[in-house]
Formats: C-alpha cells, structure tokens, sequence
C-alpha cells in the first residue's frame, strides 16, 4: 500500500528526456495521472490534498495511527488489528473473621495468632489463615478450592474459573453448546421463557453435580429451559458480567453520538475487564453472533438480544429504579453493539 504514494519516477523522467511540445504534453498528462491516483488514494483515507503542486509521502501506517486524520474504515482495521487483552487471572482473598480452636500461626508473617476469639482472618475460598494486618499484605493469589465451592450459581465468575482452572464457567459452556446444538432455529430464542421449576431443576443440577449436569433433550426437551437457565445464571452473578465499576464507561461510551468514537470508547472499556468476565463476554457475543445469522428462524437480531441481555449483563452500582429505567435504552444499545461489531471489538 505505501508503494501506492511514491509517483512513477522513472516514467515521468523519460518522458521529460523526450523534450519539445509534445514531451511537455506527456509529462502534464503523467503528473495529471498521478495526481489523480493520490486524490483517489487520500479520499479512501480521508485526507485532504494541499496545492496542485504537493506530493504526499506518508505512508498509511502513520496516517492509520492518527484518530484526527484516519478515516473510519483505516480506525476500523486498526482497532480490528490490535493485540488482543492479555489475560492473568489473578484473584483476591475472600478474607472473614474467624475464631480459631487451639494455637493458630499467621500463614503470612509465621508469628503466632494471640486471643480466645477472632484472633485472625480465614479466606472462604481458599482457606488461607492469616492475622487481619497482615491479610492487607497478602497478594492476590488466591486459589480456590473446590471442597469450599459449595454452589455454581451466585458465585463470583473469577473464583469459579479458578476453582475449576478454565477459561469460562461451565454452566456457559455447556449451555451454549446445547443451544447450538438444537436450538438456533426455535422461535423467540432467549426472548420465550421456560418452565420456572424446571429452571430451578437446572440450577439445582448444575449445583450438585458441576460440569455432570444433565441438560441433554432427553431431560429437558424444551430448549427455553437451558437458556433461560443461562440468562439466571448470568442474572445472579454478585459481580455481573460488565463490572459495577465499569457500567459508567460502558454508558458513557453508549452516549458518544459518533459511531466509530463509541466503538472505540466501548473496545477500551472491554479491555479494563477482568479475564473471567471478559472471556465470558466474548464467548457469549460471539454465540449471539451465531444466533442473529437464523434470524429467518428465531426472529432475534442484535438489537432484540440487546433488549434481553441488556439488563442481564450490566447492572447499575446502585439500584436505583429511576437509573435502571433511564439506562435500559444505552444498556440495550451497548449489547447490540457488541452482537454487531463481536470481530472487531474481542
């Protein structure tokens, strides 16, 4: 593409050599060609051309790389192109008061845990002991254990996939799977509720038995049933899956009037997520991608998912009923941006 800037020097040269009126007509017509071919050139990228006499030599990476001269489809590529969000799973210690029985050592500073009752702190994940000064010290290096992982629904997304060491809680894995599988045609797909108590019978199973679960058709027939246990599943989350710390940016984001400015605005938000939730995030987009391609079937596109995953997925700080009321239309907005632009924004 850059070779595209650089005028055919040699051509117009031997053309100049020529010499008289008509090697002077020549010469014009090449000039006139080739600055032709720049207009066309700094159209695509949306630049404006100086004087008749100018030359561009930028080349396009530099342009690409300027937000005030880029075109939007030059932005578009860029931020398609972008190194992908490096993911640490990194969690914190879910530290309670806890009255030890016997002597106790801090598991941290190695001195003794002095007192009858609270003499420290207990992670609930992990079961890390440690004296309440020292469990400000502690790094973010919790690793939970299963035995202490007593359900799958309402549990924190991070402490789950560590638990499990996965990328994604399984509930969304395979309840995405078995959607695909026999599901994508079924009209009102995640709009159509199922059966609340069989609902409840998938949560159940999920909790008792992990990834075991049954959610075959033989158990439950009813597609609706396994994706409205996936939308309980993300709905009970402590922590939902766009963060209550992120929600102002992603609403923010949802209120920049430009379109390729709120692409933007919305990618830098999904990049501050946390792993878990991000993964989670982009493999569920990624899905309501799929499902918007049978759209002649399930009669759901993007801006449908949006209205019903929407409050699903991001949920204000503060419940407020007025804010939930007000951001509805930017919480839909935001998911149905995601569903369209799911190759360019993960």
């Amino acid at each position: 593409m850059e070779r595209l800037w650089e005028p055919d020097r040699a051509a117009v040269e031997a053309e100049e050599n020529r010499g008289g009126l008509g090697g002077e007509l020549i010469t014009h017509k090449a000039r006139r060609h080739e600055r032709k071919r720049q207009e066309l050139l700094a159209l695509a990228l949306g630049v404006k051309l100086g004087s008749k006499g100018t030359i561009l030599w930028k080349p396009i990476k530099l342009l690409a790389s300027c937000p005030q001269i880029a075109s939007p489809l030059v932005r578009r590529t860029v931020l398609k192109d972008a190194p992908e969000k490096q993911c640490s799973y990194e969690k914190m210690h879910n530290f309670k008061v806890h009255t030890f029985r016997g002597p106790h050592w801090c598991e941290y500073c190695a001195n003794f845990m002095w007192g009858l009752i609270a003499q420290g702190v207990r992670c609930s994940d992990c079961g890390l002991n440690v004296h309440k000064q020292c469990s400000k010290l502690v790094p973010s290096d919790c690793q939970p254990d299963l035995r202490r992982i007593k359900k799958v629904f309402s549990c924190d997304l991070t402490t789950l996939v560590k638990a499990h060491n996965s990328t994604r809680p399984m509930v969304v894995d395979m309840c995405i799977q078995e959607i695909e599988l026999r599901g994508m045609k079924s009209e009102g797909l995640y709009r159509v509720s199922g059966f609340s108590e069989h609902i409840e019978d998938v949560r159940l199973a999920f909790d008792r038995d992990g990834d075991k679960a049954d959610i075959s058709a033989s158990a439950y027939a009813d597609i609706n049933i396994i994706a409205g246990a996936l939308k309980l599943y993300l709905r009970d989350l402590p922590i939902p899956v766009i963060t209550f710390e992120l929600y102002s940016k992603f609403i923010q984001a949802a209120r920049i009037p430009n379109a390729d400015t709120r692409l933007e605005a919305i990618h830098e938000s999904l990049l501050q997520l946390p792993p878990a939730h991000y993964e989670t995030l982009r493999y569920l987009m990624a899905h309501l991608k799929r499902v918007t391609l049978f759209e002649k079937y399930n009669l759901m596109n993007a801006e449908n998912l949006g209205i019903v995953f929407g409050p699903t997925l991001m949920q204000p700080p503060e419940m407020n009923a007025l804010t939930t009321l007000n951001d509805m239309r930017l919480q839909k907005l935001v998911v149905q941006l995601m569903i369209e632009h799911e190759d360019v924004l993960f």
